[in-house]
């Protein structure tokens, strides 16, 4: 059996390249620079398998320049919006994702982010480290409580669902929004409510979570209009991508205190996070971390391995989107 013709975009977990090592012949980044695209093109003359990451765009130009033999995009992370899916099946070429493993910690992030921005966490910190604490005080760095809020998440899928049962052990009350209502048993399980109207359930959660997939209807979700439903008292949370909602009219409704704040692990121009942002006190702000555990991009890392062995072996791909 001829083992496949491996390009990696971006370094990964030791156990997951030891892995494509042995089965393919995987050509490495070992620098984990981003590869120039002269170079990305070059490289994928003679490719089976390309591996990229959400940082690394997949446009219909990049898989016009491919040689012949490449077959298979595996891509590293659930989402797919780095890659021109309609250009991929123009040109016949199978494109995977790594859904299922980064569930648990991406909703970690989502809470973190909560009680980050609700208890003002970050600011805290900043003002222990800076020398500046005179110690304890009645009302000093008030935050917000978590317990007996209403929590809006937009999108019910796997992650939105893990959140809620984090937030209802919380004593928070859950509503959401989805294109596909749940189960009745898995509502009864979060006690979760259904709310088929997103601006009703915007004027009335305290805090928002964005949980829903990017694709063409889903940016800008949150525009400016919808953005202004969100009340004074409430905290937006965006784990998803940045291009959900509208940077911009966040900003201002930041810089004005029309929101109470924010918590981001997502942004619009990544890795570019917009300086107005760097400077708000009410914006809790981390490196797209939402699946940054060892546990899981190994575990994300062998779900690529498994896609490109099924592509070797003559199998069905696992975890085929296009």
């Amino acid at each position: 059996m001829r083992r496949m013709k491996v390009l990696v975009a971006r370094r990964l977990p030791d156990g997951v390249e030891a892995r494509m090592s042995a089965l393919f012949d995987a050509a490495l980044n070992p620098g984990d620079a981003p590869m120039p695209r002269t170079a990305l093109i070059e490289a994928l003359a003679d490719s089976d398998v390309l591996v990229p990451s959400v940082a690394n765009p997949v446009d219909a130009a990049l898989l016009e320049s491919a040689g012949p033999g490449l077959k298979l995009v595996a891509n590293f992370g659930v989402g797919v919006d780095n890659i021109d899916l309609d250009a991929a099946r123009t040109r016949g070429i199978a494109v995977t994702n790594t859904p299922g493993v980064l569930t648990e910690d991406t909703a970690d992030i989502a809470l973190a982010l909560m009680l980050m921005a609700a208890r003002r966490l970050g600011a805290g910190e900043r003002t222990l480290r800076a020398g500046a604490w005179r110690g304890w005080g009645p009302t000093d760095q008030l935050g917000t409580s978590l317990t007996g809020k209403r929590l809006g998440i937009v999108g019910m899928g796997r992650i939105g669902q893990a959140l809620a049962l984090r937030a209802r052990a919380l004593g928070m009350h859950i509503e959401y929004h989805s294109r596909h209502r749940v189960e009745a048993d898995v509502e009864a399980r979060l006690e979760a409510r259904f709310e088929p109207d997103m601006d009703a359930m915007l004027r009335q959660a305290n805090f928002v979570s964005l949980h829903a997939p990017y694709s063409a209807a889903t940016h800008h979700l949150l525009d400016r209009r919808r953005l202004a439903l969100v009340g004074p008292h409430a905290f937006l949370i965006n784990t998803a991508r940045g291009a959900i909602v509208d940077e911009e009219a966040l900003i201002e409704r930041l810089e004005t205190g029309a929101i109470a704040g924010a918590g981001l692990d997502v942004y619009t121009n990544e890795p570019h996070v917009d300086p107005r942002l760097l400077a708000l006190e009410n914006v809790v702000l981390l490196p797209h971390l939402g699946s940054a555990t060892v546990e899981t991009r190994t575990a994300m890392g062998m779900k690529v391995v498994e896609n490109i062995l099924a592509l070797q072996e003559g199998r069905e791909l696992p975890d085929r989107v296009a």
